[in-house]
């Protein structure tokens, strides 16, 4: 029988935090993406399917971190199933806004991009149902002693072949992100600069060539930011596979279960930071919305993001 991981109670607060925050910020993208009209364009929508996947991830890894449990219940194996399938659609939406953002600004083909929206769909919902599916069927989700988790089930600890299971049911797809996001946002950042580079002589004769530039730096972080943050959040949960596959006692750290639990917990907060609270036209109307009474929401309500401007082309 394999080593139980104890899950103390700060480390269980800390993590129900972080999925409260995921499901406020998943909330807010959906809720803005419904509200203004103007705003749905072809990446935000993509953005939106993410935080759907992100939402589902969130309140089952609640769940689980608020029980925490100790045996193949049958709340243990439906959250199991439900996080498995939320976790895997998280990662494939995740690649295919990266790949949807290559094709439209580095191939300069948004006809190519836009039909691959419905490959997306399949891929991002198919195959992480087929594989939560055929899982289900073979008794391969439930009580995993926290050993690669923090309190939720996933693949049953003590399946002879459970590790081929963790991969199949999110490692191989969280090494492939790992590979594939920072490969596309270095092609993209690339081919801006490049675009930028042959403009750079006009620069000076443009009218608020200040404030475009300005827009441009919060453009490039973000594409800096993407990638960086993913992976971040994802490296806990992958240093803790590691270690059980090396049989380390380490991955038992508190330090680190606590990481492990912030960063897979924590995906639709950090999007709503990047693309709600950090993209001005948004940021604006809900500074109009919530803070009626401040006059400074109100004057930059007109102003627009460069990166959605590019996107609404």
């Amino acid at each position: 029988m394999a080593n139980q991981t104890e899950v103390f109670l700060s480390e269980q607060v800390v993590v129900l935090c972080s999925c409260a925050l995921s499901f406020l910020g998943s909330s807010l993208i959906i809720i803005t993406y419904m509200t203004w009209s103007d705003l749905r364009t072809t990446p935000r929508r993509l953005l939106v399917w993410l935080s759907v996947s992100d939402w589902l991830s969130a309140v089952s890894y609640a769940y689980g971190v608020g029980k925490v449990f100790h045996s193949d219940s049958v709340d243990c194996v439906v959250q199991g199933a439900i996080s498995t399938f939320a976790n895997t659609s998280s990662f494939f939406w995740t690649v295919a806004i990266a790949v949807y953002l290559y094709m439209f600004i580095v191939r300069s083909n948004k006809r190519g991009a836009d039909s691959l929206v419905w490959v997306f769909h399949l891929v991002s919902w198919g195959v992480p149902l087929a594989i939560t599916v055929a899982a289900l069927c073979l008794d391969k989700i439930g009580y995993d002693a926290s050993e690669v988790s923090v309190g939720w089930c996933w693949v049953k600890i003590h399946a002879s072949d459970h590790v081929l299971w963790m991969l199949l049911t999110g490692k191989i797809w969280e090494f492939l992100a790992y590979v594939t996001l920072p490969v596309l946002y270095i092609l993209i950042k690339r081919h801006i600069h490049i675009a930028h580079a042959a403009l750079s002589e006009y620069r000076p004769i443009l009218a608020n060539s200040s404030t475009a530039q300005s827009f441009s730096s919060m453009a490039d972080m973000k594409l800096t930011m993407i990638p960086v943050i993913f992976i971040f959040l994802r490296i806990w949960s992958t240093v803790r596979f590691i270690l059980l596959l090396a049989n380390s006692t380490a991955r038992q750290h508190p330090v680190l279960v606590t990481l492990h639990g912030i960063g897979n917990t924590f995906q639709g907060a950090a999007n709503c930071i990047m693309f709600v609270l950090f993209t001005r036209p948004i940021r604006t109307r809900l500074c109009s919305a919530l803070c009626w009474c401040c006059p400074r929401c109100t004057s930059n309500q007109s102003t627009t993001d460069p990166t959605e401007a590019q996107a609404q082309r």
